[in-house]
């Protein structure tokens, strides 16, 4: 029995991996073979048990430890070659490293190249979580007049909030209606 729920745990990733949402009740009934909803509630519940997914108070599933633990093998330099051999220090698992709270962290792709001096390129996706009053110098994302954007959370002299772009080519931007703050970029993760 453990055997399918593994097989049926591997169907539901690559649905993850190729569609990148999970999958939902009804579409995981036609993928497992499912007569009844009831089977669908069953694995579920392994799931949510195994850590691999979360149920809302809805119903809706998100992806828990999709990526499991990485082998760390040492350090690598950057400046001059030196000799070293590799060495299976430990593991990290991204998720524990990157995410404190997993109720409060979600992730953006980036459009735009207004943060570009602060090496977050469009096309990169943002690790932002929902927390309390930013400190002056978080990049965050925030709505501003009605409209979203990520940018460096500032205060000036007077004490009045404004926001600043990582790239000379934008302005600052000075909350002229309505002002809130989302959430703080906590990763910005590129693949090449």
């Amino acid at each position: 029995m453990q055997g399918k729920k593994e097989e049926q745990k591997n169907k539901l990733l690559a649905f993850y991996k190729t569609n990148k949402r999970l999958p939902g009740y009804k579409e995981i009934m036609e993928m497992c073979g499912f007569k009844s909803k009831n089977s669908v509630y069953k694995l579920i519940e392994w799931l949510v048990k195994e850590g691999v997914v979360s149920k809302d108070s809805q119903g809706r599933l998100t992806p828990m430890r999709l990526v499991g633990n990485i082998p760390l093998l040492g350090l690598v330099e950057a400046g001059i070659p030196t000799d070293t051999e590799a060495q299976d220090l430990d593991t990290v698992s991204l998720e524990e490293w990157l995410v404190d709270d997993k109720q409060k962290t979600y992730m953006l792709e980036v459009k735009g190249d207004s943060m570009i001096e602060a090496h977050i390129e469009e096309g990169d996706y943002v690790l932002v979580e929902r927390r309390g009053e930013p400190r002056v110098g978080d990049i965050v994302i925030a709505e501003v007049d009605g409209g979203w954007t990520m940018k460096y959370f500032r205060r000036d002299r007077k004490g009045q909030v404004y926001l600043e772009p990582a790239n000379k080519n934008y302005d600052n931007i000075y909350p002229e209606d309505t002002f809130r703050v989302a959430a703080v970029v906590r990763a910005v993760i590129r693949k090449y």
